[in-house]
């Protein structure tokens, strides 16, 4: 494992020009609206496409018995239709923002692992998450999406956090190889 501490080198070349795209997962919460800011900067600053995701949590037994899912899909079409919406939602606040964004994704699941999965299919080049600081042992029992990003993914991740003057966010960013 290899950590980056910046973003140069993260671009994918692709048919003889550099390209990349920058994703940012974002929940709706007051720390993903500072995330929503820096990657409007970042992909401004590189010329990149701007992807936005959020992940549709479910229940835990829906996600542990796909049977329960085949049985009635009544409670798992209710949260996606919600996180479409809201999905909807998030995606305007970054227009209004001023982010352009290239596509909207959508994904149902563990939000760390959804995260990272839907990075490497789209190739990002930088993945943009914010982190809400909780303590560590509640950290330590519920987990942290920032941390199962950093961990799954196979690019560069910014870790926008709380408290931190916007402009100067605290990063963590490592690269698995």
């Amino acid at each position: 494992m290899r950590v980056k501490y910046g973003f140069e080198g993260a671009h994918r070349r692709s048919r003889g020009r550099w390209h990349s795209r920058v994703l940012l997962a974002i929940d709706g919460s007051v720390v993903a609206d500072l995330a929503a800011r820096a990657a409007v900067e970042e992909a401004e600053a590189t010329g990149s496409e701007l992807h936005v995701v959020h992940v549709g949590r479910l229940p835990n037994f829906l996600m542990q018995d796909p049977d329960v899912v085949g049985h009635d899909c009544k409670l798992y079409d209710e949260i996606q239709r919600e996180s479409q919406e809201r999905l909807r939602k998030l995606t305007w606040r970054v227009k209004v923002a001023g982010g352009t964004v290239a596509a909207s994704h959508l994904r149902m699941g563990w939000p760390g692992r959804e995260i990272a999965r839907l990075a490497e299919e789209i190739g990002a080049s930088v993945i943009v998450v914010g982190s809400r600081g909780r303590g560590r042992l509640r950290r330590a029992l519920t987990g942290s999406v920032s941390d199962t990003v950093v961990r799954n993914a196979s690019c560069p991740v910014l870790v926008v956090r709380r408290g931190t003057p916007y402009g100067s966010p605290v990063v963590r960013s490592e690269v698995a190889r």
